[in-house]
């Protein structure tokens, strides 16, 4: 049975390792800060190895710098011991719903995400501080113990009040303004990446403040080659007169796919008014169509020639333009009457083009207008009027969120924000998997920043930013379930009414009575297919969220190594989880260490008198409880999961560990088997 490792990914030793595998001559050994014999890189030996393609120390080359680079790429590839504990008390529908809210600092979300959720995240979006010189940067030192930590991760006090604000201000008379910011950014967009599926995107909102960092970073991080696009939103529709040169008046969000190669981006749907211009006045069996553009330019000599209507007219491209087709071509497109010459055959030629045959969306434009997506006064007025008071500044419209996740995620997509503020991206995902019937999950990531004691927000009860969140999504889920169930309700009775005029007799003339029957029968069951689909959906929409938040270890000492164990003293140590973490506290750090995920079905069951835990249908189960005996141990044997996990210390008796493996050995010989 082996010691799990209570640790994040260790980015950098899997990449010494994948070295290793291509240069094992690189590759020697040397005593690492805990005493032990580790694997290191001898970077002569690699640079011997690849000399031809090496840039000498001080050669001019193209890059992107900045102070304290190199150690804010480190910061990403370091691990972390810190752990993500459940809250069911603040979460909805927490034994059903996909969804998660995680409240820390999110970098440490991120790392103590990466192994469990590597290459799962369809789409991220993050809308992160702009650097405006009023915002926030976090403050980025994670070289702390136990007692730092507590200090600067919103701690509550003895009397339940927060302790500090975990952020700081990054004013333009600092003499690192770029630098802080950059540092911030860096590497929470590297650890991002590893997230993102293959067929991934990323999407950051930005200003202009930072708009030419944010790309260089991207572009290094994800590849010049994998950017998509530069979106520009027209944030407010009026100008600010006060302003001394321009208004501003737009945010930037750049697109990157993980690999461009596999990204699946969607088309828009098409919009009625997209459609209003297609129209059947000649009753094509085709269906509706509109008018194309016949000619082109410059001319090419062959495709001019003369065309004769069907009332004699003969018609010839204007100068310096031909036709768009060949004559032949021209010549078969009428015999299949896909050539327009008006309602008395007398105007000039006009190719149809078919609604039935465009393609099923349309492709997005890189300026989007308040009037498709939204403005800033249209979001802070959703969210006033959801929350009662303008709790947050600046949120983005749900309609501008939308179109991201048209674009870049599946209706099965797993969806991370991890600047979520007020939430609008886990609003935007509901909402859209109720219009839709999608089944797309949301990871929402937020650091509990302290609201400021004069705002609204504060005078509205909510301490934190995570407070305005967590209640968006509880107001916002049961605002979608109850539009569903008005509109249900207002089917049902267009169902009746239908079902009743179409059974009372008319005193109109036969004929008419039969069309009146029957109009009112075809929308009475136009209705009810309405009404069973948004029953559907209703009965598969989550609304309800996960909530977990960041704190230290589980384990009083998370350092042991397989090397401080063996058969005899595998249960006899002393016991290292701290005493006031309870059995789902354990059981979600476990998840996070074998890469289950954390939305994953839990089922909790009593076995000989001990708490089991069974997730994911009993792909893991676990007993956190002391003195377990056999008969406890052999049932969950029986039930062959693929992971077993019990705490150190657990064995009732000594005959309790003899038997152990043999319990396993006997009813489920494949079951992994590890303690914490």
């Amino acid at each position: 049975m082996d010691k799990l490792k209570m640790m994040s990914r260790d980015v950098v030793g899997a990449n010494v390792q994948k070295i290793a595998a291509l240069f094992p001559q690189c590759v020697t050994e040397r005593k690492g800060k805990n005493g032990k014999t580790e694997l290191a890189i001898d970077f002569d030996k690699l640079r011997a190895e690849l000399s031809s393609e090496v840039l000498d120390e001080g050669e001019e080359r193209y890059q992107f710098t900045w102070p304290d680079k190199r150690a804010a790429s480190r910061l990403a590839n370091t691990p972390t011991t810190l752990t993500l504990r459940p809250c069911r008390e603040e979460s909805v529908d927490f034994d059903t719903t996909q969804n998660l809210y995680i409240e820390g600092d999110n970098l440490d979300v991120l790392k103590v995400l990466r192994e469990t959720y590597l290459g799962a995240v369809k789409m991220i979006y993050i809308d992160p501080p702009y650097n405006t010189g009023n915002d926030f940067v976090y403050n980025d030192d994670f070289a702390q113990d136990k007692d730092d930590f507590e200090a600067q991760n919103g701690t509550l006090d003895d009397e339940g009040n927060l302790t500090v604000d975990p952020m700081q201000r990054n004013t333009e008379s600092n003499g690192r303004f770029h630098t802080d910011w950059l540092n911030m950014i860096y590497p929470r967009i590297k650890v991002a990446f590893d997230l993102l599926s293959k067929n991934g995107a990323f999407f950051i909102s930005i200003d202009d403040h930072e708009i030419e960092n944010v790309k260089k970073i991207c572009n290094e991080l994800f590849g010049e080659k994998n950017f998509v696009a530069c979106v520009i939103w027209q944030r407010t529709y009026a100008p600010i007169s006060l302003k001394k040169y321009f208004s501003e008046n737009h945010d930037f969000c750049l697109i990157y796919a993980k690999n461009l190669e596999y990204f699946d981006m969607h088309l828009l749907p098409r919009s009625e008014k997209q459609n209003k211009d297609y129209k059947n006045p000649d009753n094509d069996p085709r269906g509706p169509w509109k008018v194309g553009n016949l000619t082109v330019g410059p001319a090419v000599e062959k495709q001019i020639y003369p065309i004769v209507g069907p009332t004699g007219r003969t018609f010839l491209p204007p100068s310096g333009y031909c036709w768009r087709f060949s004559k032949e071509k021209f010549e078969l497109m009428v015999k299949d009457n896909r050539i327009w010459f008006g309602a008395d055959g007398n105007n000039s030629p006009v190719p149809k083009l078919f609604l039935s045959e465009v393609q099923d969306g349309v492709t997005p434009m890189t300026v989007w207008t308040f009037e498709e997506v939204g403005h800033g006064q249209e979001a802070t007025r959703e969210l006033r009027d959801l929350m009662d008071a303008a709790v947050f500044t600046s949120p983005k419209p749900i309609r501008y969120i939308t179109r991201f996740l048209q674009i870049g995620s599946n209706k099965d997509s797993i969806i991370l924000d991890f600047f979520s503020g007020s939430a609008t991206t886990a609003h935007a995902v509901m909402k859209l998997n109720a219009e839709d019937g999608g089944h797309r999950k949301f990871i929402m990531v937020q650091l509990p920043e302290v609201t400021d004691a004069k705002s609204e927000a504060r005078k509205a009860g909510y301490n934190t930013i995570c407070e305005i969140g967590k209640e968006r999504i509880r107001r916002a889920g049961a605002k979608i379930r109850h539009d569903i169930k008005f509109e249900m309700e207002m089917l049902r009775g267009d169902v009746e009414a239908y079902n009743m005029n179409a059974e009372q007799k008319s005193i109109f003339a036969p004929a008419t009575q039969t069309n009146l029957f029957n109009e009112n029968t075809q929308k009475s069951v136009e209705a009810a297919e309405k009404f069973h689909s948004l029953e559907s959906k209703l009965s598969k929409l989550d609304t309800g969220f996960r909530v977990l938040k960041l704190d230290t270890s589980n384990m009083e000492d998370v350092y042991y190594t397989p090397d401080n164990f063996d058969a005899k003293n595998l249960f006899a140590l002393a016991d290292n989880i701290k005493p006031d973490r309870s059995g789902e506290d354990l059981l979600f750090q476990v998840m996070l260490d074998l890469g289950i995920l954390l939305s994953a079905k839990i089922e909790k069951t009593e076995i000989a008198g001990k708490e089991v835990w069974s997730v994911d249908g009993g792909y893991l189960m676990a007993c956190f409880d002391r003195d377990v005996n056999e008969i406890t141990i052999t049932e969950i044997a029986k039930r062959k999961p693929t992971y077993f996990v019990m705490r150190d210390a657990s064995a009732a008796t000594d005959n309790v560990l003899d038997n152990f493996d043999q319990l396993f050995a006997n009813y489920s010989p494949d079951t992994i088997c590890k303690i914490l």
